[in-house]
């Protein structure tokens, strides 16, 4: 039985790093927190130990090729279990007070939008929510009164310092980079990376998708776009800074001259921790912040021409429609093709340019034409990777500019 104080919640994509950390910090809280379904992917073994440490009510798989797994795994504990979509939906219906939104990529939009019209609180951890369909679903959480707080490390700094009240006296707000595993490197070296390279960031532990897009700082494009609807702040108020420690998570600039910012040790219990207490704070077992140990903070511009995927992700805003739906399919697509050794480090932005490129901006008023944009992009992507025509793009490019001069 839940107590009376108990917050009742949902974890949706509780295998990955976000749902692993945030049911780390449930657990060291039993008496705060009772939770009521969880959903993954396809990790049935971990998705069941969790479901079954956790007492949860109910557990969903997305994979159905998992099911039997899951099914064997809870045989006779009394937690219920299912497979496919609908299951994760359902998870996503269950009655919660919160609910963490951490599925990665695009399958996490249609539940992360179901926990939304619930009109609870959503932690949001799933950037293609935002990227994709920022508008829709800013409207369905004001029409369904709920609260979307933000977890990724940069925006939930933003939402600790922003002064919702006086907006009009924010001047911009801005993010910081560590830079990546290739901060320093020319485009030539870093053309030779290897995906195992790639994912060695220098401060964060994340999936393999969230590394790679740290290592071409495209994870920062998709966080101008997530900024933009959080905050409703313009493209041309939202700045980027590389800072290579990880200690300032973002700051936000007022009129007065005042910059705030918030700084914490790189663990993303941090962020998560302020987002499952909120609007209160609780104990995280996260490494305390030293100053003095830390010495010196550095900060310096990113550079557009080495890390061309700030550009393309600002372009896409700017377009608006269907642009960053593209933006994101595509560097989707281009960032499995590198992890498979199909193409290079730096054809991955190649690759979302040409798709940018081929794919003129439409309307996106609905999942349906959000999903349709997806999988045009989608297709776009794989035709040039797999017939090789990135390469060649390439090519062309660097004969015309050697004819040029």
């Amino acid at each position: 039985m839940s107590g009376p104080s108990q917050r009742r919640i949902s974890v949706l994509g509780s295998t990955g790093s976000v749902g692993c950390s945030t049911l780390d910090l449930v657990e060291r809280h039993p008496e705060r927190f009772r939770v009521v379904a969880l959903a993954a992917g396809s990790n049935a073994a971990l998705l069941a130990d969790q479901a079954i440490r956790t007492r949860a009510e109910f557990a969903a798989v997305a994979d159905h090729a998992s099911w039997p797994a899951l099914k064997m795994a809870l045989s006779g504990t009394g937690i219920e279990a299912a497979a496919g979509a609908d299951a994760v939906d359902e998870a996503a219906r269950r009655d919660a007070d919160w609910t963490m939104a951490a599925i990665v990529g695009a399958a996490g939009l249609a539940p992360t939008l179901t926990a939304v019209r619930q009109g609870r609180v959503v932690a949001l951890a799933n950037k293609e929510a935002l990227v994709c369909a920022g508008a829709l679903f800013a409207a369905e959480a004001r029409d369904a009164c709920a609260t979307i707080l933000p977890v990724d490390s940069e925006h939930n700094a933003i939402f600790q310092v922003f002064e919702t009240e006086r907006r009009s006296a924010v001047e911009k707000i801005i993010l910081t980079a560590s830079g990546g595993p290739f901060r320093t490197l020319s485009s030539a070296v870093m053309s030779t990376k290897t995906p195992k390279e790639a994912i060695a960031h220098p401060n964060w532990s994340m999936g393999l998708k969230i590394s790679i897009d740290s290592a071409t700082m495209m994870n920062k494009g998709l966080e101008l776009i997530e900024a933009h609807h959080l905050f409703a702040m313009p493209e041309d108020r939202i700045d980027i800074l590389v800072h290579p420690q990880s200690v300032v998570h973002s700051l936000v600039a007022y009129v007065d001259g005042s910059v705030l910012a918030q700084l914490g040790s790189p663990d993303m219990r941090t962020p998560i921790a302020y987002a499952l207490a909120w609007p209160d704070r609780m104990m995280a077992p996260t490494p305390r912040l030293d100053l003095a140990a830390l010495a010196q903070l550095t900060f310096e511009a990113p550079d557009p021409i080495r890390f061309p995927s700030l550009r393309l992700a600002r372009d896409a805003l700017r377009a608006g429609g269907s642009a960053p739906v593209v933006l994101n399919a595509a560097n989707e697509e281009a960032v499995t093709a590198f992890a498979d050794h199909r193409i290079g480090f730096t054809e991955i932005a190649s690759v979302v340019e040409a798709v940018l490129e081929t794919l003129p901006s439409t309307g996106v008023h609905d999942l349906e034409a959000v999903a349709a944009a997806d999988r045009a992009a989608r297709v776009t992507a794989t035709g040039l990777i797999d017939r090789g025509l990135i390469g060649n793009r390439r090519a062309a490019r660097v004969a015309s500019a050697g004819a040029a001069d």
